[in-house]
C-alpha cells in the first residue's frame, strides 16, 4: 500500500520544502493547516494552491483559546504561547493521521531556528506532549534528530532527509531553487499574539472577562480599546471600515454610541453599563467627532431596539489617553 504523511502546512518555504523532500520519495502528502482568531490558513492556501498540495483547513479556536489562558509552558514576548501552540497542532495532526490511515506527521521545523521552539529540548517536548511523538518527521532536520518508527519501518528513507541547522537559511535557499519555488512567504509574522499591542489587549480583556467570547476576540482587532472601570470596556472607530465592523459585530445586549449630529466614530459598550458610565462613554464619543469642542452635542445611544439621547460636552484629551488600553 502507497504510504501516506499528513504535512503541517504554514505557507512558508519550510514547510513547502518538507513536502517537496517528502514527495520526492513517492509518498502521498495531504496537508492541514490550523485557524483560529489570531492566525489564519491564507498563507497556506496560497501555497499549497501553487504547488499542487491538497489542504485541509481546521478551525482549532475553541481547543486554542482554553489553552491560551494558562498555558503549560508559558508564552513568549508576548501574549504567544508558542510551544502549547505546537503542542496542540501535532496533536489535532495526530488525529488526522489516523482518522485517514495516514503512517505519519511531518513539519518544516528546522532545529535551532527558533530559540524558544526549535531547540531540541523544545521539539522533543512538543512531540511527546502531542501524543504522536513516534510518528512525527521533521524532514529538514531529521539527519540531527532520533530516528522514528516511520523511518525504522522504512516508510521514509531517512537517508534522504536532511540536517539543516540554525538560523541561516542558505540551504533552504538553494532547495527552493532547486525545486523551483519563487512565491512563497516570509517565515516570519502572521500571529497577532506576538503583537504587542494585540498582546496588552488580550491581557486585559483575560483579566475582567469570565467565559470569553470568539467575537469578544475579534473586536481586539479594531478601534480604540479603553478601560472606564473594572466592567466597563468601550471600543471606539477610528475609520469608516472599523466602525462598520464594530456595528456588524454589535449584539443587542452592547450599547452602540454616535454623534447625532456629526460625523464621528461608532462607539461600543460591549455588555452595556450603567448610567454613569454612559456619560463617559458618550463623552468620548463626542471628542473623537467633528462635534465642536465648547458645546453641549446629543449623542444617541442604541441598545437592541431601543434608543436614548445623552446631550454632554466632549471627554477630556488627557482623561481619556489616561484610558487607553
Amino acid at each position: 500500500m502507497k504510504v501516506k504523511g499528513i504535512a503541517l502546512i504554514s505557507g512558508g518555504l519550510d514547510s513547502i520544502l518538507a513536502v517537496e523532500i517528502v514527495r520526492e520519495q513517492g509518498i502521498e502528502v495531504q496537508g492541514v493547516a490550523f485557524e483560529t482568531p489570531f492566525f489564519s490558513a491564507d498563507r497556506a492556501l496560497k501555497a499549497c494552491k501553487e504547488t499542487g498540495i491538497p489542504l485541509a483547513v481546521v478551525d482549532i479556536t475553541r481547543e486554542h483559546l482554553a489553552m491560551l489562558g494558562a498555558p503549560r509552558y508559558g508564552y513568549g514576548r508576548n501574549m504567544n504561547p508558542c510551544i502549547d501552540c505546537h503542542i496542540l497542532m501535532l496533536k489535532k495532526a495526530g488525529e488526522k493521521m489516523e482518522s485517514e490511515n495516514a503512517d505519519f506527521v511531518f513539519t518544516g521545523e528546522v532545529l535551532g531556528q527558533r530559540p524558544m521552539s526549535q531547540g531540541k529540548q523544545s521539539l522533543h517536548v512538543v512531540a511527546k506532549r502531542s501524543g504522536y511523538q513516534e510518528y512525527i518527521v521533521r524532514p529538514l532536520s531529521a539527519g540531527l534528530l532520533p530516528e522514528t518508527k516511520p523511518e525504522m519501518d522504512g516508510k521514509i528513507d531517512r537517508r534522504k532527509l536532511l540536517d539543516i541547522q540554525g538560523r541561516s537559511r542558505k540551504r533552504q535557499m538553494e532547495l527552493a531553487d532547486r525545486y523551483q519555488l519563487t512565491n512563497y512567504a516570509k517565515p516570519a509574522g502572521g500571529c497577532l499574539l506576538t503583537d504587542p499591542g494585540f498582546a496588552k489587549r488580550l491581557r486585559d480583556l483575560f483579566a475582567y472577562t469570565d467565559g470569553l467570547e470568539i467575537r469578544d476576540i475579534e473586536l481586539l482587532k479594531v478601534g480604540r480599546h479603553l478601560r472606564l472601570n473594572d466592567k466597563t470596556k468601550i471600543i471606539v472607530g477610528r475609520k469608516k471600515m472599523e466602525n462598520t465592523i464594530i456595528e456588524k459585530l454589535s449584539q443587542d445586549q452592547d450599547i452602540v454610541i454616535r454623534a447625532r449630529d456629526f460625523p464621528g466614530p461608532t462607539v461600543l459598550v460591549p455588555y452595556g453599563c450603567e448610567k454613569e458610565e454612559l456619560q463617559l462613554a458618550a463623552g468620548i464619543c463626542v471628542l473623537y467627532s467633528d462635534a465642536p469642542g465648547d458645546v453641549k452635542t446629543l449623542a444617541e445611544c442604541y441598545r437592541g431596539g431601543a434608543v436614548s439621547y445623552v446631550d454632554i460636552l466632549p471627554a477630556e484629551k488627557e482623561m481619556v489617553r489616561e484610558l487607553l488600553i
